[in-house]
């Protein structure tokens, strides 16, 4: 689960412009924050469910922002490139 839990604030790091203010603000408040589901809703006077489906519509944005664009995926293959001075490898993953 924690694995889970950085993948998608790494996500987030990378594409959360890309989500409304209100999927933003919950995903802060539940992932890194880390209000409860129930607690989120008493602060917004709202239900436990409208919260819920608020941030599956914003990890569902996130991760399929990822299959598309695969920033993180790139992102990560180029530290490992650095830390082994793999400098081919660099260039084939930015397309140089």
């Amino acid at each position: 689960m924690m694995e889970n839990r950085e993948y998608l604030n790494s996500l987030f790091d990378i594409y959360k412009e890309l989500l409304t203010s209100i999927e933003q603000d919950t995903f802060k408040e539940y992932y890194v924050e880390d209000l409860s589901l129930q607690e989120i809703a008493d602060n917004r006077q709202i239900s436990k469910s409208s919260v819920g489906k608020t941030l599956k519509s914003a990890t569902e944005k996130l991760e399929e922002y990822e299959s598309k664009l695969h920033i993180l995926e790139k992102n990560t293959k180029i530290k490992e490139a650095l830390i082994t001075k793999d400098y081919i490898a660099i260039e084939e993953i930015i397309d140089i």
